[in-house]
């Protein structure tokens, strides 16, 4: 699998450059793995849809309380819908969605069974709301290889 990780607080200008850098450097990968994304607006719809534009399949990390999808928060809602609809493969994993703990776990796990990283990151350090460099260095701790995408005119925010 090559999990793709990163900024939430990216600009839709930022979500266009960085869904095409995503899709030619997935198609430029070799190997069948497929991209593996925890679900979500924004950033994961974007690498969803970058996945299945390279040719690649998508596996989607969903939230689940037991055995169920867990309830997701309003924004995510819809973009998780058209991305169930692109995966090959769904696989449910006990997080709460509206817990930023749960959801870091969540990508740790994501991180941890892949074999590697794309990470649409600008280098800043993590803080209360973005763990972004704390998962890169999950990856780089544990051997897997990260590829940090961040294209020119690239921004965070939501403008």
């Amino acid at each position: 699998m090559i999990a793709v990780v990163g900024h939430r607080d990216l600009s839709a200008h930022t979500l266009e450059l960085v869904e095409t850098e995503l899709r030619a450097r997935l198609a430029r990968l070799t190997g069948g793995a497929p991209a593996c994304v925890r679900a979500g607006a924004g950033l994961p719809l974007a690498s969803a849809r970058a996945a299945r534009e390279a040719g690649r399949a998508l596996t989607v990390l969903l939230p689940a309380q037991g055995a169920v999808p867990a309830v997701l928060p309003e924004p995510d809602r819809r973009a998780t819908g058209e991305m169930l609809v692109l995966a090959a493969c769904v696989r449910l994993l006990a997080f709460d969605p509206q817990n930023r703990d749960a959801c870091v776990g969540a990508d740790e796990t994501l991180v941890g069974g892949s074999r590697s990283v794309l990470a649409v990151w600008d280098g800043s350090p993590s803080d209360g709301s973005d763990a972004t460099a704390h998962l890169v260095a999950f990856a780089r701790t544990r051997g897997i290889p990260v590829e940090v995408v961040w294209p020119d005119g690239a921004a965070r925010g939501s403008a």
